[in-house]
């Protein structure tokens, strides 16, 4: 198909090949679906607006105080129906130490940022065929959360009136949740639910667990989310619940990401493959693009020399006539 046939003297019809057009490559989805090493312009781009993005939906949703409070109020009957409301006691017991409580305070407000992009980055440099499909991890994670902020507004345990609860930051006047003090305006006071300091810091520790070389590396990332929910029930920020939520929302970005790319990111190749070659054109083609004739004279010219190649011997080189010779 696509050949050029000729036919000879002989009624035999001879094939002539035409050059091999260039494929036109993979289909958009299926490059989509393939990692490519990440372009740093891009990636700076697109986790800026992702985070603002969030951090506009997040607050848009409707500050429902009744409703979060009677939620809350359920919550923490189902934990106590369940034996493990244990979340006042943490408070009061840490609240207790003034150094460890104002350290809790800033690690909440901080190393939630700051551990999140320090993964992504180390990502992009020491894994980039790894990159793409661990942060479709944690945006489908983040976006999944937004769909709980709103459809289950949730007050932290420092906001409910019918408990003991210690707002560990505005009693210790440090710069800690941005839902306390000063910057409470700032962000939704009532989207507990799902801990995303929960979802964010288990992303990370599992990604530093399965990827980092040096065992204490691993330990600590490990480590890193064991502590993040001891922090948040200390505080007062989150329930033991809230920290389930997050796993499950984390719990769906890992499916996303399994679905999208055929494979968990940690299993995927560290370096980015090389797309794979096309078919190299014909010489004839390759002439053609070069400057010399254009690939459809080259093909008539082929075809006129097969002509000629198939023509008889005697066709092309008649023998010569005998010179009249005289009698003497």
């Amino acid at each position: 198909m696509g050949d050029t046939t000729v036919t000879t003297l002989e009624g035999r019809e001879a094939a002539v090949p035409q050059p091999v057009a260039e494929e036109t490559g993979r289909g958009p989805l299926r490059r989509l679906r393939t990692p490519r090493r990440p372009r740093l312009w891009f990636e700076i781009l697109l986790i800026a607006v992702s985070y603002w993005t969030y951090s506009l939906v997040r607050n848009a949703v409707p500050e429902q105080r009744s409703e979060a409070l009677r939620n809350a109020d359920w919550l923490w009957s189902l934990e106590h129906h369940l034996g493990i409301a244990v979340e006042e006691s943490i408070n009061h017991t840490v609240n207790s130490v003034t150094w460890l409580i104002v350290g809790m305070n800033y690690y909440y407000a901080t190393l939630h940022f700051i551990v999140t992009l320090g993964v992504l980055v180390w990502l992009y440099r020491s894994h980039p065929g790894r990159y793409a499909a661990t942060r479709l991890v944690l945006f489908a994670t983040t976006g999944v959360a937004l769909i709980g902020y709103y459809l289950y507004p949730l007050a932290p345990p420092r906001l409910m009136t019918n408990t003991a609860f210690i707002d560990t930051v505005m009693v210790h006047d440090t710069w800690g949740s941005m839902a306390s003090g000063d910057l409470k305006n700032m962000s939704n006071q009532y989207a507990a639910m799902p801990s995303m300091h929960i979802g964010w810091s288990v992303w990370s520790g599992l990604t530093i667990f399965a990827l980092a070389r040096l065992p204490w590396v691993r330990i600590l990332g490990l480590l890193y989310p064991t502590t993040t929910l001891i922090v948040i029930v200390a505080t007062a920020n989150h329930f033991w619940l809230d920290a389930v939520g997050g796993l499950l929302c984390l719990a769906f970005g890992y499916t996303v990401a399994r679905l999208w790319y055929g494979a968990l990111p940690h299993t995927l190749p560290r370096r980015v493959m090389p797309p794979p070659r096309t078919h190299p054109r014909s010489p004839t083609a390759a002439r053609g693009r070069a400057g010399g004739c254009p690939p459809a004279a080259a093909g008539v010219k082929k075809q006129h020399l097969l002509r000629q190649s198939n023509r008889p011997t005697e066709d092309r080189h008649p023998p010569a006539r005998p010179r009249p010779t005289t009698k003497p």
